[in-house]
């Protein structure tokens, strides 16, 4: 942080010699001097004056002389207070949280398994749920956040990373509020005939894939169209203004205020859980071991 040159300075302005300043220092009287010299022709001042009786301070020495001890004395607590700060950092976890993918349910295990990591601390790092950037967002893990948590059964999403299963969602319908369907409590394949039915497209979820099988082989009557092969709120908002129905999830009943989540009466669901690095530092193997272990 700060000269070394400016210690040497400080212990020749103590000692009064160089002899006596390189004892202290446990180098060679010839190498102080160097040291001195190159402080000298660096600042472009004149620091000592040799005389018969040892060195004196200059004018411009005896400047220098007082600030640099307080220089390097608040240099010794700006390293420190780095020091302190990486020492913060190496014991903090930082999760992702979007408006699809929240990050409470990781707290309500962070409460449950916290006593085990005395020294961490949870940071929450926001981002987008946007369809062009997720995976981006998905391969910054062990980067940008150590986990994300979320519904997850995309192929995509799973090549870039850990996942590790904490249960599953079901699947649910989102109608908006004004629909005929509204009113009901439970959605089966015949209420959606005539309807358009927004899906991700095929091919990256096996869970919706299923589900679009049963569509395309039993219940021809209704129209599917595809979105990309993620949801963001764009979709819910052109589901609000079209008034098409989304084939959603019952952890998203509240993301949008115009449209109504409803359950579906068939069998279908989504695994859940947490996503991490594909090659995760020990701290973090050891956080995953902790909720499987609590989850037993």
């Amino acid at each position: 942080m700060y000269n070394q040159q400016l210690t040497a300075f400080i212990c020749v302005a103590n000692c009064g010699s160089f002899s006596k300043a390189a004892e202290k220092l446990f180098i060679s009287p010839t190498a102080v001097m160097k040291q001195i010299n190159a402080l000298e022709a660096h600042l472009s001042l004149k620091l000592l004056t040799r005389t018969n009786r040892g060195i004196r301070l200059t004018s411009a020495g005896e400047s220098i002389y007082k600030d640099a001890k307080s220089f390097i004395a608040n240099s010794g607590k700006a390293i420190q207070k780095a020091k302190e700060i990486a020492e913060i950092a190496n014991y903090t976890i930082c999760i992702g949280t979007s408006m699809l993918n929240p990050c409470k349910p990781f707290m309500d295990l962070w409460y449950r398994i916290s006593d085990q990591f005395p020294k961490y601390k949870i940071h929450i790092v926001p981002f987008e749920d946007d369809q062009s950037g997720i995976l981006d967002v998905v391969s910054s893990l062990g980067i940008n956040f150590d986990f994300l948590i979320g519904a997850c059964d995309s192929s995509q999403w799973l090549s870039r990373c850990h996942f590790f299963e904490l249960g599953t969602y079901r699947h649910c319908v989102s109608v908006p509020v004004k629909h005929r369907l509204a009113c009901k409590t439970l959605i089966d394949y015949e209420d959606l005939y005539d309807e358009t039915l927004i899906m991700v497209q095929r091919g990256d979820s096996p869970s919706n894939d299923r589900i679009r099988d049963e569509i395309q082989k039993n219940h021809p009557q209704i129209h599917v169209e595809d979105t990309g092969s993620f949801y963001d709120i764009g979709v819910f908002n052109r589901c609000a203004k079209t008034g098409s129905i989304l084939l959603s999830l019952e952890c998203w009943q509240d993301i949008h205020p115009s449209l109504i989540n409803i359950p579906i009466a068939w069998e279908s669901d989504i695994p859940y859980g947490l996503l991490y690095a594909t090659d995760p530092p020990e701290d973090i193997l050891e956080f995953v071991h902790a909720i499987g272990s609590s989850q037993k």
